[in-house]
């Protein structure tokens, strides 16, 4: 088992991913509202070694050893991944050992402002940087950043990098009703689109609960409302989770661990993780498509919430 690799991992935009986690979690920059992987539980803007790089080293050169290609190497997991800062070294080892095999960075983008970061990813294939608002305001109440990070910097930083990185940029924005959707709100956000001119713009909404009580997410007819509104040709609205088990590394003995652990007792996120020794994320996907298809239920409690099987 892997410390910090997980997967790989049925992911909607990038197939069988393999998942590199280089931050413990959850260190962040930001504390946003819908976070799948629960609180942050270290805001911050410095940048360090958070984990041991050559045991990162190890783990990737066994696992290229002992199996088989992944459609995507990603930098994502626990929290932000470019507060590592050397993450420009492992995004280097990784092409010396597998150039065959292209590298995603799953970033909230907050840090593209250091051009420190912005040239540590320089060689990554994809980039999928996420920006939800144009305003202060709203980036205080979807996003809550460290103390100092303000959204005028954070989306030049956005704009820097699209100058500066020649290959291609996922930009993708999380539509919450009540909260980014207003037609003054959107005009702003499509402002900076047209700034930044990511190769794809694309939106997302709630799939599972968030950090915060009574968020839901976004229709199908309120994301089609807002891609109408914008009128870009680069917008595509993201799958739902039941496309998910269609992906070739959809792993049924997963799904059925996890089924088989909450039918003796209703477990959290966390629990999960501890007991199959699987990642957060990974762990994540599964809970998705499960949910949909109405074998499991959530019940909050005090310590988090929990998840058992649905009684047929």
């Amino acid at each position: 088992m892997y410390k910090y690799l997980f997967g790989p991992v049925p992911s909607r935009r990038l197939g069988m991913s393999l998942g590199v986690d280089l931050v413990p979690k959850k260190v962040c920059s930001l504390d946003c509202i819908y976070c799948e992987v629960g609180k942050t539980t270290k805001r911050t803007l410095d940048r360090k070694e958070y984990i041991r790089i050559d045991k990162v080293k190890e783990e990737l050169t066994h696992y290229f050893k002992n199996n088989p290609a992944p459609d995507y190497i990603t930098f994502s997991g626990s929290g932000e991944p470019t507060l590592n800062v050397l993450i420009g070294e492992i995004l280097q080892f990784i092409k010396q050992i597998r150039p065959d095999i292209p590298v995603a960075v799953l970033t909230n983008g907050t840090l593209l402002y250091d051009k420190n970061v912005r040239e540590a990813i320089l060689n990554a294939n994809l980039v999928l940087p996420s920006l939800d608002t144009a305003t202060e305001v709203v980036f205080q109440k979807i996003n809550r950043p460290v103390k100092g990070l303000y959204i005028k910097k954070y989306i030049q930083g956005l704009i820097d990098f699209r100058k500066e990185f020649k290959r291609l940029i996922w930009l993708e924005i999380f539509i919450l009703p009540g909260y980014n959707d207003t037609e003054d709100e959107l005009t702003e956000l499509k402002k900076v689109i047209l700034k930044i001119k990511p190769d794809s713009v694309q939106l997302n909404t709630l799939d599972r609960p968030g950090t915060v009580s009574n968020l839901r997410g976004a229709t199908k007819q309120e994301l089609l409302k807002v891609s109408e509104y914008w009128n870009l040709n680069n917008i595509e609205i993201i799958s739902s989770s039941q496309n998910r088990r269609n992906i070739p590394s959809f792993r049924s003995d997963t799904e059925t661990a996890i089924l088989e652990t909450i039918s003796r007792r209703p477990c959290t996120l966390d629990d999960l993780s501890m007991i199959l020794g699987l990642h957060i994320s990974e762990i994540n996907k599964y809970l998705d498509v499960l949910e949909l298809e109405e074998k499991i239920k959530r019940t909050e409690l005090v310590r988090g919430v929990f998840f058992q099987v649905k009684e047929k």
